[in-house]
Order: structure tokens, then sequence, then C-alpha cells
């Protein structure tokens, strides 16, 4: 029969549901909080976030408490159960299909609904649980203590070891890269390639944004001063490299700004007769009191350190070279900031400046060319692991200088070489393929 004995029975077993979908509610919401977000809104002064990331940093003992609570309630619950239905039917028979009632209650109530709802809004419950869970954690904090007894003994014997404190969570650069392609429709195309192009720069070096040793414009001093004189008025940059000879033999960087202000100078027009500069000699001697000291960078630098190095020694252009002093290459500031904002557009021609595909799905390029820069321009896929320009992955696909004119599929492109001069491939016309 229906008395008020059960009716109370009854309230008190709600409650209970109720009370034991909070625990399963807040254990979920808790857990699937992004820690990042937490403290992006601690930062900005959110107490919550504060306060959730306090019992986060314990996530054994809030652990603890949560599946405490949900044990004894849970147990609670069926031992309830059991009276009410003795109480309202009195029939013996169905104490034995009680336990199947009191486990879909409390499946349905206080455990698959509430955790759905709290992975769904992790952030909008967890943090208003928060202000529940922590004085229920200092209350319950003698049994917590007692059952995490038993719980590091077995972890021990397990040798399983357990974070505890308040240790950030370690985001990895393909993580990072991850999270900035799923925020697409929030960070503008722009900025998004920007940041992507920063974390691929982890991968790179200064060998593959320098400019090769065979395209490094520079002043030769052991030139006659007309040539000298020509070799400055044609100049594209505003800075040369000064060697003697040999390109590996650099005295120093000149600054072309410096050698306009001396123009006119006493001492700087080549000596005997020649001609002023503008229209034809100067005179080495006075260049080299121009000149600065060199900066040099070894090969195989990353970018990222260089960028870094750039800054440190205020310089903006440096020669790679290698282990036996040889120059291999030219890197400037700009060069690696064009691997971040994409390239400039500059006043010196560029070997990349006409790669495009013609309507008929041609291209003719230099052999020197980056591969890199064919990947971005043309959309093609060579491989970066090994050689870092055109002429270099040909030689060691043929794995041999070509002796003239041939052709080979590469990806989705034939290669034709057109032109082999001096041992190195100096013409090539890429055709598309579909």
């Amino acid at each position: 029969m229906f008395t008020e004995s059960t009716a109370a029975q009854l309230t008190a077993l709600v409650l209970l549901l109720l009370v034991a979908a909070f625990f399963s509610l807040a254990e979920t919401a808790m857990m699937a909080a992004s820690r990042l977000r937490l403290r992006h809104l601690a930062r900005q002064g959110n107490r919550a976030a504060r306060r959730t990331l306090k019992l986060l940093e314990r996530t054994d003992r809030l652990l603890s408490m949560v599946l405490l609570g949900n044990t004894v309630l849970n147990t609670a619950v069926t031992w309830l159960s059991l009276l009410a239905i003795e109480h309202l039917f009195r029939a013996p028979w169905l104490i034995y299909g009680a336990p199947l009632i009191v486990a879909f209650l409390i499946l349905v109530f206080s455990e698959i609904t509430p955790k759905v709802i709290g992975a769904t809004y992790p952030e909008r419950i967890a943090l208003p649980a928060s202000a529940l869970l922590k004085p229920l954690l200092w209350f319950t904090a003698p049994a917590v203590w007692f059952a995490n007894l038993f719980v590091r003994a077995i972890l021990k014997l397990l040798r399983i070891k357990t974070r505890s404190g308040p240790e950030a969570p370690r985001v990895t650069a393909d993580e990072l890269r991850t999270l900035v392609l799923e925020g697409s429709s929030f960070i503008p195309g722009k900025h998004r390639t920007m940041l992507l192009n920063l974390f691929d720069m982890e991968r790179l070096t200064v060998d593959d944004v320098m400019a090769p040793r065979a395209r490094i414009e520079a002043l030769d001093l052991s030139q006659t001063p007309d040539s000298l004189g020509v070799a400055l008025t044609t100049c594209y940059h505003s800075k040369l490299p000064v060697h003697e000879g040999d390109i590996s033999r650099v005295i120093g960087i000149l600054h072309l700004r410096k050698l306009f202000s001396a123009v006119g100078k006493e001492g700087f027009a080549a000596p005997e007769g020649s001609s002023a500069y503008g229209t034809g000699g100067i005179d080495p001697q006075a260049i080299r009191a121009l000149l600065v000291p060199p900066y040099f960078i070894p090969t195989g630098t990353p970018l990222i350190q260089q960028l870094q190095m750039f800054q440190e020694n205020r310089q903006r252009l440096g020669l790679v070279v290698d282990e036996y002093g040889e120059v291999l290459g030219l890197v400037t500031v700009e060069d690696i900031v064009e691997e971040i904002v994409g390239e400039f557009t500059t006043a010196a021609p560029a070997a990349g400046s006409a790669l495009r595909w013609s309507s008929d799905g041609q291209v003719v390029v230099d052999g020197s060319v980056a591969l890199r820069l064919l990947n971005r321009r043309l959309g093609l896929a060579f491989p970066l692991d090994g050689p870092k320009t055109l002429n270099g992955f040909l030689l060691e696909t043929l794995e041999q200088i070509p002796d003239g004119p041939c052709s080979l599929q590469a990806g989705h492109a034939v290669i034709e070489v057109m032109q082999v001069q001096e041992q190195a491939v100096r013409s090539v016309r890429l055709i598309r393929m579909g």
C-alpha cells in the first residue's frame, strides 16, 4: 500500500538519483573541459576558471571524491528502491526483478543522460559545478585520502606514474597546426597561411631559402676599374658581397648608400685618367675603405634560429658556408620573412617571377630554381628532403649529367631537359599532366 513512509522513500529516491546525476554530470564536464580555454579565462580574471583549474591540479583527488559520492549514492538508491518496491507491492517475487529496475533507473537518470549533457556543454557546467565540488572535496578529504592509499599502492605495484601539480598540457607543433586548420572560420585566410608557414619553418634550414652560389650578385675587386663601375651601375641590390678572385674569398660587404655618398670625394675615382663613377672606373682601394666585415652562417642552421641570430647581431645579410669555408649561398632577413608572409615584389629579377602555367599546361624554367618555389607556384609535389634545386633533383634522379635533351616523369609533371651547360641543367620545360 502507498503510505507516508513509502512517499518519503520515493522522494528520497528521486533526490538521490538527482544528486548522483550531478556527480556524473560534473565528472564528465570537468574531464572534458579544455585546459587551454580555462587558462585563457583565468588570465582574464574569471574566478570560476581559476577554481576549476585548482581542482584539476589534483585529478586523482577530484575523481576519487566524485566516484566515492557516486558509489555511496548508487548503493543508497538500490537499498531505497528495494524498500519502496516491497512496501508498494508486497510481492516477494518482485524482489528478484528489482535489481533490473534499479539498474535501469541509475543507468538512464544518473549515468548516461547527465554524462552526455556534461560532454556536450563541458565549460558551461564545469565552471559553476566547481563551486560545489570545492567544499565537497574538503569535506570528504579524509575518506578520499584513505581510498587513495589503496589506489596509490595498486598503481605503484603496476609501476604506473601519475602526474600531479599545475603542469600545463604539452601541445605539439602538429597539434597547434591542427587547431589553426580547424579554426579556419575564425582566422582570416592570410593570417592562417602565415601561421602555417611559421610552423613549417621548424623543418627548414638556411639551405632551403638561400640564393645559391651561382646566383649571388657580388663585386670582384680583381676586375678592372671600368668593370667595377659597370657592375655597380647595373646591380639590383643595396648591399653587395665583395671578393677577390674566387667568391669564397669574401673580404667584406659594400653598402651602396655609403658608396653613393662618397661619389665625387677626393681619392674615390680611379687613378690615372680613368672615367668617373657613373660612366666608368672605380678605385678598388676606395671601395675597400667602405667595406664592413662579412657575416657567415654555417650550413644547416635552422631558419628560426638564424632569424633570431640576425636580430641579435643586427645583421640583414649572411653568407652560408660549409665546413671547409666554401661559400654555398647567400641568405637575407627578407628571404626568411618571405617564408612567413609570402613573397615581396622587388625591383630585382627573380628566378621564379615567370613561374606560371601557360594555356597549354607548359612552363620553361631555369635549372637552378628551387623545388620549394616550384611546388608553391605551380602546385607540384617535388620531394624536399633531398636536393634543393631542380638541377640537383634531375642529377640525383638520372644518376648522371645528361649529355643532351631528355625527359622523365615526376609526379604530375613531365620534365623535359632542354639545355645542359657546364655540367649543369640550365633550361627545363615542365609539362603538366591531367
